[in-house]
C-alpha cells in the first residue's frame, strides 16, 4: 500500500469506505503502485459487506492530473499501458457497489474518464474536465469512446475525448458527466454516500445492476482500448509528442 493513496473507512460514515489521492504535490499524478493500491481497496470493498459504498475523492484543487509521466514513459519504452492500469479500469468498472465521487479544481486523463464509472459525482465550480489523448498521439481508455458517446452523445464526447477540450463544471453538469456542482465538495460526496449506504443493500445492488447494464461489454471496450493505447504508445506520432511534452516541462 502506497501512502499516495489513502483508504478510510469514517466513524463519521457507517458502510462508506473512502480512497483519496494523496499526492497534492504532484497534483495527485497516479504511479502504477497507486493504481495497485486503488485496485486492492476495490476488490477488498467487492467482497466486504460492511462497505455499502465507496467515494473517490482528491485534495483541495485538484482530483487528479492523470499518469505520472514518468510511469508514463516507462509504459510507452515498453509498448504496453501498464499491468497496475488495466486491473485498476477493470476493478473500476466491475465494482459491485455505488461508487460515488468528488472533484474539486483539476481532473485530467483517467481523472476525467473515472467518474464514467460512478454512480454520483460532484464537483466544485472551479473543476476543469480534460482528456489530452490525442494530443500525446493516443486514445481514450477506460472504456469512455463506448460510455461517453452514450451519455453525452458524439459531439459532446468527441470534443472531451477527440478534441481534448476542457470541459468546466457546469458543462460537465449538462453534459451528464457529472450530477451536480457544488461549493462543498467532499461533504457533499460522504452525505450522498452515507445516504446511499443506509438503503437495503441487496434492493441497492439489484438496482444498481440493472441500471448499469452488460458489463461484459464494457469490459471488452477497455481491452479493445488498451490494445490501442498499446499500439499508439509504440508509434513514432507518440514518441515525437511525448519528446515535445517533455521538452515544455
Amino acid at each position: 500500500m502506497t501512502d499516495h493513496i489513502l483508504i478510510e473507512r469514517p466513524d463519521s460514515a457507517p458502510g462508506v469506505q473512502v480512497i483519496r489521492f494523496n499526492r497534492p504535490e504532484k497534483k495527485n499524478a497516479i504511479t502504477r503502485a497507486m493504481y495497485q493500491a486503488m485496485t486492492d481497496a476495490l476488490r477488498s470493498a467487492d467482497v466486504d459487506p460492511a462497505v455499502r459504498a465507496t467515494v473517490l475523492l482528491g485534495s483541495e484543487g485538484c482530483f487528479s492530473a492523470g499518469n505520472d509521466m514518468a510511469d508514463f514513459l516507462a509504459f510507452a519504452m515498453g509498448g504496453t499501458m501498464g499491468r497496475e492500469v488495466v486491473d485498476f479500469l477493470h476493478a473500476l468498472a466491475a465494482h459491485t457497489k455505488p461508487l460515488v465521487s468528488g472533484v474539486d479544481g483539476l481532473a485530467i486523463g483517467v481523472g476525467t474518464t473515472i467518474h464514467l464509472h460512478c454512480d454520483m459525482t460532484v464537483a466544485s465550480p472551479r473543476s476543469l474536465f480534460k482528456t489530452p489523448f490525442v494530443d500525446l498521439a493516443l486514445v481514450p481508455e477506460a472504456a469512455s469512446s463506448l460510455i461517453a458517446p452514450r451519455l453525452m452523445g458524439h459531439q459532446r464526447a468527441f470534443a472531451l475525448l477527440v478534441a481534448g477540450e476542457g470541459f468546466s463544471a457546469e458543462e460537465a453538469r449538462a453534459a451528464g458527466l457529472i450530477w451536480k456542482v457544488v461549493d462543498a465538495v467532499e461533504t457533499e460526496a460522504m452525505e450522498i454516500a452515507r445516504h446511499l449506504a443506509a438503503k437495503p443493500p441487496e434492493a441497492l445492488r439489484t438496482a444498481r445492476e440493472l441500471m448499469r447494464g452488460n458489463r461484459e461489454e464494457i469490459a471488452g471496450r477497455i481491452d479493445e482500448e488498451a490494445h490501442h493505447f498499446a499500439v499508439r504508445l509504440r508509434s513514432d506520432e507518440a514518441r515525437a509528442a511525448f519528446e515535445a511534452f517533455m521538452a515544455k516541462k
